[in-house]
């Protein structure tokens, strides 16, 4: 397409089919549009199998001109998938098995009539059934970044279209400067959302104008996203990867740039198939390549796969990546405003970052400033994990309560268990103890706790869990994940995983805690990169509300959770034990001995700690201690 009015057209003809599953809209083509989910997660349960048999059903029922099959993105409430919706009723089926969808489509598709035992529990409301908005998992929610992904097929331009996708891209080439885009963008408080929290806005500001006479600009996202349990970006790339498209052909038209690169894990391999689908539609269509929109502005992109190294997770060490070289970082200053990839000012911001720029661009500033809290505004996709009932993607208002997000969006703590602690930030971040359950989740407030946002990974947990060895798991991680580059990184955490594995053991001493402690401030202070500079994070963070935790691992030889075995002793209770001989013969280790109906006894020498006799006595006669 070369002109705004082609856009237009098209969007007019594809937004009578999305509307239909947002706002009631009449469609034009079928009387129902199914959705179900093609994310990474839903994906490994099973969806394309119900994908088939709806496709079989529809076609034995005659069905096939009447309803509509559509592959979406991730819808968010992941501990539900497969997940599937069914529209203009937004009936929401979860948990789909491919022995259910003929039930459904005969009694539902066909007649009207929502199969209620399929469907999501908490949308049964006596003989209504509530809104999907109305449910406690999305009621909070407030999505931007997240408002395409569980609605349009990811693979089609045109609902992207349909959904206003390109608007922005439009009115930006036909009726702003770029200095105007730039100040729009700082206007609205947009900070990074990869972890850093930078400007967005005094991002693009720099590289535009420290090097205003440079012959290239380029114009970089990070997809590599490596933090434990975080597929924030994972999620809006296989569920609206026409977002990002947009977002840094916008960026380059601020900056001045002609190329961009999309940095993405070759772990993700439907995001990246979805995102070579968007780029070679996006081409088809004039929106990228030369003179977009009829106007002087070209721009182009393209892909380029990761190798899972966390470490390229830092902008130079990515720039090095997309290079062709060794994934490592750089000293900096000059920074990548200044000279990034090869050696050419380049701005790169994440994936999320980028996914609010077309809302920004079209709504104003001011729309998105109002959401928010003090320097936080907008809102914040987090990666809700761990010990909660409902695990999944969640996009919040910056400044919401960590209690509402666990609480009241997540489902709170399963098992009747009490909440100890959620780590927020991944490896780079630190972990928010239970006295600050009710902490504003934004970058000041956590800052204030010794805490960051990081890229958006939140993982629960509660008393079953100890934070020695937490710390100890995210430490091996970025010790695992360390370049070697400099040795403050290199051997520093090296030293300190020693240190807290020796305390995990039983072995460690109350010197061995302040000489972590210690070498914690030595290895965040004079480490290259980010990834050595927040390593010690979750240390720190545990050290400072669980010291207690600590202490009792050195001075008790315990472990108060239960969890490190160097430190466990399992025992049979006496007067509990019926001598059914269900542990020993469940033991894989043969260390349980006894007579029938007679309390048995453990060996200590032969105990594995596995903790398989405790899963299976039934009268609660074996504890840990």
């Amino acid at each position: 397409m070369k002109t705004y009015e082609e856009l237009k057209a098209i969007r007019e003809r594809a937004e009578k089919e999305v509307a239909l599953r947002t706002h009631g809209g009449a469609s034009s083509r079928y009387e129902r549009h199914v959705l179900v989910c093609g994310g990474t997660g839903c994906t490994s349960s099973g969806s394309m199998k119900i994908i088939a048999e709806l496709e079989k059903q529809l076609a034995a029922f005659d069905l096939t001109d009447k309803v509509q099959i559509v592959k979406t993105g991730c819808f968010g409430l992941c501990a539900k998938g497969p997940i599937m919706i069914v529209y203009p009723e937004g009936s929401f089926y979860s948990m789909v098995k491919v022995e259910e969808i003929a039930k459904i489509v005969e009694e539902h598709l066909k007649n009207g009539n929502p199969v209620k035992e399929f469907l999501y529990e908490e949308t049964l409301h006596g003989d209504h059934i509530k809104a999907l908005d109305e449910t406690n998992f999305y009621a909070k929610q407030h999505r931007v970044a997240l408002r395409n992904c569980g609605v349009i097929n990811p693979e089609c331009i045109e609902e992207y279209i349909g959904r206003g996708g390109y608007e922005a891209l439009a009115k930006v080439v036909s009726s702003m400067t770029p200095e105007e885009v730039i100040q729009t963008v700082l206007d609205s408080g947009l900070r990074g959302r990869g972890g850093g929290g930078f400007p967005t806005g005094m991002k693009w500001k720099l590289a535009r104008n420290l090097v205003p006479d440079a012959d290239i600009k380029y114009v970089c996202c990070n997809a590599d996203e490596g933090d434990p349990g975080a597929f924030m970006d994972r999620s809006i790339l296989e569920g609206d990867p026409h977002v990002l498209i947009e977002a840094m052909a916008i960026a380059a038209f601020a900056i001045g740039a002609s190329q961009g690169y999309v940095y993405v894990r070759a772990e993700y391999p439907i995001a990246v198939q979805r995102l070579r689908v968007a780029i070679d539609q996006a081409r088809e269509n004039g929106l990228l390549g030369k003179n977009i929109f009829d106007s002087d502005f070209s721009f182009d992109m393209d892909l380029r796969l990761g190798a899972g190294a966390f470490v390229c997770g830092e902008e130079t060490a990515l720039m090095t990546s997309i290079e062709g070289n060794r994934g490592e970082p750089r000293p900096r200053p000059p920074f990548p405003a200044e000279k990034g990839l090869y050696q050419k000012p380049t701005i790169l911001n994440n994936v999320e970052t980028y996914a609010n720029i077309p809302q920004i661009i079209v709504n104003g500033a001011e729309w998105y400033a109002a959401m928010g809290k003090d320097n936080s505004k907008g809102t914040k996709v987090f990666a809700l994990g761990g010990k909660v009932t409902n695990t999944g993607l969640v996009e919040v208002p910056m400044g919401t309560t960590l209690r509402e997000i666990i609480e009241e969006i997540g489902g709170g703590i399963p098992n009747g268990k009490k909440f100890k602690a959620a780590q927020a930030g991944g490896p780079s971040g630190g972990c928010i103890p239970a006295e600050h359950y009710d902490v504003n989740v934004d970058y000041d407030s956590l800052a204030k706790i010794g805490c960051m946002i990081g890229s958006g990974g939140l993982i629960v947990m509660d008393e079953d869990n100890c934070m020695v060895d937490i710390a100890k798991f995210f430490l091996e991680f970025t010790m695992d994940e360390s370049c070697g580059k400099c040795s403050p990184c290199r051997i520093g955490t090296k030293r300190m995983y020693e240190i807290l594995d020796k305390i995990t053991k039983g072995q460690g001493t109350l010197e061995d805690i302040d000489k972590l402690e210690e070498l914690c401030n030595h290895v965040k202070a004079n480490s290259l990169c980010g990834l050595g500079q927040t390593a010690p994070n979750p240390v720190l963070s545990t050290l400072r509300f669980f010291r207690d935790e600590y202490i009792a691992h050195v001075v008790e030889k315990r472990c108060p959770a239960g969890v490190c075995k160097d430190l466990l002793q399992y025992t049979i209770l006496e007067d509990k034990c019926k001598g059914c001989t269900a542990c020993a013969r469940k033991c894989p280790a043969s260390a349980i001995s006894g007579t029938v109906k007679q309390p048995h006894t453990i060996d200590p020498a032969k105990c594995i700690k596995c903790g398989a006799c405790i899963d299976t006595c039934k009268f609660g006669a074996i504890i840990k201690k």
